[in-house]
């Protein structure tokens, strides 16, 4: 029997690596682990275990890479997303767990979708990543990730005392939103509210730290 979908990881967004870490790790109480270039995408990154098999990903364009042959993933290229981050580092989106991404990838109604082989290290992926590089349903929708290794980041990660309680999403189509997640297996893996009209989609997670649960969004 197939594998069902799971939450894999956050993805927060920095304008840069130091300055991002450096918020985080005053916010959490806890240090970030050194992650890994991704060539293909001009981006780097570092990580924080929130449980098993769970992590956070601090992701920015990497300075000292060349610009990447097309749009970087996460929406990193995007007006909309380089001006959020410019104030601080935001929780732009999600990733989740599949065996058998051409089956869940499916069409989104958000245009083609490529499915990419990546590596850092020793690590070996295939991501589902729009054409476009953009964020799926506002990033409110996961992108799907499958590990073709047998360790996964979380493993190799020292334990800070960060746990994922909850993750939220506040959509402007709660209803479409949470149809999508559920034929995945996925429907507890969010929580889905209606967003307010007057404001922005958008993810928020509740992290148990060692400065006590902290919001990030």
């Amino acid at each position: 029997m197939a594998e069902l979908a799971a939450l894999d990881h956050l993805v927060v967004a920095a304008r840069d690596l130091e300055t991002g870490a450096a918020w985080l790790e005053e916010r959490l109480g806890a240090r970030l682990s050194a992650g890994g270039r991704h060539a293909d995408m001009g981006t780097h990154n570092r990580l924080l275990r929130l449980g098993e098999r769970r992590y956070l990903e601090l992701i920015a364009i990497d300075p000292a890479g060349p610009p990447p042959a097309r749009p970087r993933w996460f929406g990193l290229d995007s007006p909309d997303v380089r001006a959020l981050v410019a104030e601080r580092p935001r929780l732009i989106h999600w990733v989740a767990r599949s065996d058998d991404l051409a089956r869940d990838a499916g069409p989104s109604g958000d245009g083609a979708r490529e499915i990419l082989a990546m590596a850092r290290g020793d690590f070996r992926w295939r991501i589902v990543v729009p054409a476009d590089g953009g964020l799926p349903m506002a990033g409110l929708y996961p992108s799907l990730i499958r590990w073709d290794v047998p360790a996964h980041p979380a493993d190799r990660l020292p334990d800070q005392g960060c746990r994922l309680m909850k993750l939220e999403a506040f959509s402007r189509d709660p209803e479409t939103l949470r149809r999508s997640l559920a034929a995945l297996g996925l429907e507890r893996s969010l929580d889905v509210h209606a967003c307010p009209d007057d404001e922005k989609p958008q993810l928020v997670a509740y992290v148990a730290s060692p400065r006590g649960l902290v919001e990030l969004d």
